[in-house]
């Protein structure tokens, strides 16, 4: 039987990373990560102002690199010859202004370092404001366009990020003739496309950021996005009616790309989707389990059967979507906007003197400062989690809020902030992280508790990604506060392997999802079960977290309406 390899590509915060998967049991051949070089130095971000952006070359130069670097370690020539399909995942709502031809406006002259011109990280939170209007306006018509999204619009979206792209940038505006999701623009680019208008559109992104529903018949009518800001009027006819699974193909392999590559024309090219939704199918998510993707937010999904759901909406979620992870079952999207990015704030807080001081020290010199530093940043996440684990768990230390990127759900507000209370002389580094810890853990039990609450189920865990992987003091806490097992995915890069399982399926080795996830699925070699004496004393805290956060959105609610008082007196 001819050898089939199959290429997944994962595009994450910090990096693109690309396997090429055995299609007949899901071995790995070889991977490769890439860092984005600009993304690495900060450029075009300003975190103070939650403005992340992306430059499409740190994309594009990875996508080469990566799948380049893959296929030598896997035995070169041989290998390409019998890859079959590439299948692409990312981090969204990850959109960008694009050309006619679908090229990003940053890749045009005149825009080669405008930030609006390039990609609008899923982070980037610059768009509260136009996402409060949006829910506003939402609320004056008879049809709920926000009824499959959780009932509130993000700032995170696809929406939000136009609108204020267009209010700031008018010259964005002028130049732009679509707005296009990182994972729809990947699909695009390897199969040579040059029409923006030809853009196979993912149901994944177009479902659960972009207001697109069967009921709609497509998007919102352009009576809504005009009512909204005129600077939006005719933008539905710049966009798209049609959206596809990632089952379907969209393309095969360009002549430029091949040969960059050294893969064959006859690649084919599936439609890509969001990272955490590939990522579940990698995870072999079953129905009623909830997939976390724990990297620097989480994403949770779970899958249902349709005639299971039927007209049943949740409330507060990130929207749910018939075929966004697999054909023919309806899609649940929840998530926190900080988990990963909390501990490393902590690890970048207590390592300030490490990084700052240790360069002018007088005591060693400046090679040795910089392997200090590089030892340290190693070392003090498992050093904290390791003291933090020793401590005993009761309910009589520090407590913390996780919103230190606001509110991904239950019931969206990136306008809230992280909080840490009970500190006393006695608070040191491990106590304080064991809170953070314990925080990320109680907002994933928020997120259980609200699927439950709306009458979806939640059989069991399934834990995927780096945090997944890496700490077992973390999935530890996680089984004790959310009272159920974990299981972590023995795959490194899950959501790759998601990705190669849909290149399985579109370039026909498999029928359906379901039947590659069988043959490609790597299983788990890890449980955490909950330790019942630890879940009593967590369910108390969880109590005391839930009314600490009351507290502190409500004084937030203070504080923006004290903020839009002082405005309006300027």
């Amino acid at each position: 039987m001819e050898n089939q390899y199959v290429i997944g590509v994962d595009y994450g915060s910090d990096s693109v990373r690309s396997v090429i998967i055995d299609a007949k049991d899901g071995r790995e051949l070889a991977s490769s990560v890439y860092n984005y070089p600009r993304w690495a130095k900060g450029e075009f971000c300003k975190p103070a102002e939650n403005q992340f952006r992306q430059h499409p070359l740190d994309y594009i130069e990875g996508l080469e690199q990566t799948i380049k670097e893959c296929i030598q370690l896997a035995g070169g020539a041989d290998v390409a010859a019998h890859v079959k399909g590439i299948s692409v995942d990312t981090t969204g709502s990850t959109p960008v202004a694009v050309d006619a031809t679908g090229t990003p406006l940053a890749l045009t002259p005149g825009f080669e370092t405008n930030p609006h011109a390039m990609f609008v990280l899923w982070k980037d939170h610059t768009a509260t404001a136009e996402a409060a209007e949006i829910n506003e306006h939402a609320a004056k018509y008879n049809t709920n366009y926000l009824k499959y999204v959780g009932g509130i619009y993000s700032s995170e979206w696809f929406w939000a990020k136009l609108l204020r792209t267009l209010r700031v940038a008018p010259e964005i505006g002028s130049a732009m003739h679509s707005w296009v999701e990182h994972c729809d623009w990947i699909p695009f680019l390897l199969t040579g496309g040059t029409d923006v208008t030809k853009i196979k559109r993912s149901v994944c992104a177009a479902g659960h950021k972009a207001l697109w529903a069967e009921e709609f018949d497509g998007l919102p009518p352009d009576s809504f996005f005009s009512e909204l800001d005129p600077l939006l009027t005719g933008i539905t006819g710049k966009l798209f009616k049609d959206t596809f699974a990632s089952d379907v193909a969209a393309g095969t392999l360009s002549p430029e790309w091949a040969s960059r590559l050294g893969l064959p024309e006859t690649v084919v090219i599936g439609v890509g989707a969001f990272d955490a939704h590939m990522g579940a199918v990698g995870g072999q998510i079953e129905p009623y389990h909830l997939s976390k993707v724990m990297g620097t937010s989480t994403c949770d999904i779970l899958v249902a059967p349709e005639s299971d759901i039927q007209d049943k909406l949740v409330r507060g979620i990130c929207g749910q979507v018939n075929g966004s992870v697999i054909p023919g079952m309806i899609g649940l999207e929840a998530g926190q906007s900080a988990f990963g990015d909390t501990y490393a704030w902590f690890k970048k807080l207590v390592s300030w003197p490490i990084d700052n001081l240790l360069e002018n020290s007088a005591v060693i010199d400046a090679k040795t400062a910089e392997a200090l530093k590089e030892e340290m940043a190693e070392k003090i996440i498992p050093e904290l989690s390791k003291q933090a684990a020793a401590l005993p768990v009761d309910g009589n230390y520090e407590l913390a809020i996780d919103w230190f990127n606001g509110r991904r759900t239950p019931d969206a507000n990136q306008l809230l902030k992280g909080a840490i209370t009970g500190l006393s002389l006695g608070s040191d580094a491990p106590r304080v992280f064991r809170a953070l810890a314990e925080a990320t853990c109680f907002g994933a039990k928020n997120i259980v508790d609200r699927f439950i609450s709306e009458g979806i189920p939640v059989k069991g865990i399934i834990g995927i990604g780096g945090v997944a992987k890496k700490s077992p003091f973390v999935m530890q806490m996680m089984a004790d506060v959310l009272g159920m097992p974990i299981r972590i995915h023995q795959f490194k890069h899950t959501c790759a392997l998601g990705a190669s399982m849909f290149a399985a399926v579109v370039a026909g080795i498999y029928p359906t999802v379901e039947d590659a996830m069988q043959a490609m699925g790597r299983g788990f070699d890890v449980e955490y079960d909950p330790n019942p004496e630890n879940a009593a004393i967590y369910q108390k805290k969880f109590e005391k977290y839930l009314a600490l956060g009351q507290f502190v959105e409500k004084q937030t609610g203070k504080a923006e309406a004290v903020s839009e008082q002082n405005s309006v007196a300027v």
